[in-house]
């Protein structure tokens, strides 16, 4: 397994790679504060990690490095998401322990940059879907595991607003308390602010975003504050339910017997 650091510089092309050779293994290697590019021969992978205290500049820059190392290896690998997996995943574990070793990829440095044409025009698809099926999208961010010491309070896909919901389901020999998202309701039109305090994490699927999860950390849960959502928020029972209008009319009548007391 080789495993490249992602390094952000101050000139163009402001992104490179630094291969990491001392170390046994990829977990001796792996901070939280840095983004990786994990190359599995054996297996034809790209993976790669997103430490959960790295900045999202050096994520994006992984994610664009990681293509470039692709077509240095003439497109025959597959690139994977690391952070997809849970620390306690076997997966996730299977890699933590390969060996470091060689290989044939190598450093992308400021020339392979200066390999495309005309100076350093660099032509990137950078467009971003936002159209996407909600059930789909909820089912692929529940996929993915919450960051460590995290606790998720919103979630939106498409301009809808879900909670986490916990929900008793009864098995043949155990009952079982799961979480699933309540949706709350559906964002209203124009800006939107959010708490400062809220971590936030995009999910893209294929250039598709997915949804944006609002994230506490666990220390903060028992502060009320916290819990309100600060957004503005149209509830569903307000327009999806239908009402007849005889029934407001009659609502203003007058009965032609009042009730007696007593």
């Amino acid at each position: 397994m080789q495993i490249f650091e992602v390094i952000e510089v101050n000139e163009f092309p402001y992104m490179i790679t630094k291969q990491i050779y001392e170390g046994d293994k990829v977990k001796d290697i792996l901070r939280d504060d840095k983004c990786y590019l994990l190359v599995d021969h054996n297996l034809t992978r790209i993976w790669t990690y997103n430490g959960p205290k790295s900045s999202l500049k050096i994520q994006v820059f992984g994610a664009k490095l990681a293509e470039m190392l692709n077509r240095q290896l003439q497109l025959k690998y597959n690139i994977y998401a690391l952070n997809k997996y849970s620390e306690n995943d076997q997966k996730f574990q299977e890699i933590m322990e390969k060996d470091l070793g060689g290989g044939i990829a190598e450093d992308i440095t400021k020339s392979a940059f200066l390999e495309f044409s005309d100076g350093f025009k660099v032509k990137a698809d950078t467009e971003i879907i936002l159209d996407v099926n909600v059930n789909k999208a909820l089912e692929y961010i529940n996929g993915i595991p919450s960051p460590k010491n995290f606790l998720r309070k919103f979630v939106i896909v498409s301009g809808n607003v879900y909670t986490d919901e916990e929900i008793s389901e009864s098995f043949v020999k155990e009952q079982k308390v799961v979480k699933k998202p309540f949706k709350l309701g559906r964002l209203n039109r124009g800006f939107t602010a959010f708490l400062s305090n809220f971590a936030t994490r995009f999910v893209i699927y294929d250039r598709r975003v997915q949804g944006l999860e609002m994230y506490i950390h666990e220390s903060e849960k028992d502060k009320q504050c916290l819990l309100e959502a600060k957004i503005p928020i149209f509830y569903e029972e307000r327009f999806s339910k239908e009402r007849s209008i005889d029934a407001l009319i009659e609502s203003f009548k007058i009965p032609d017997e009042l009730p007696k007391e007593g």
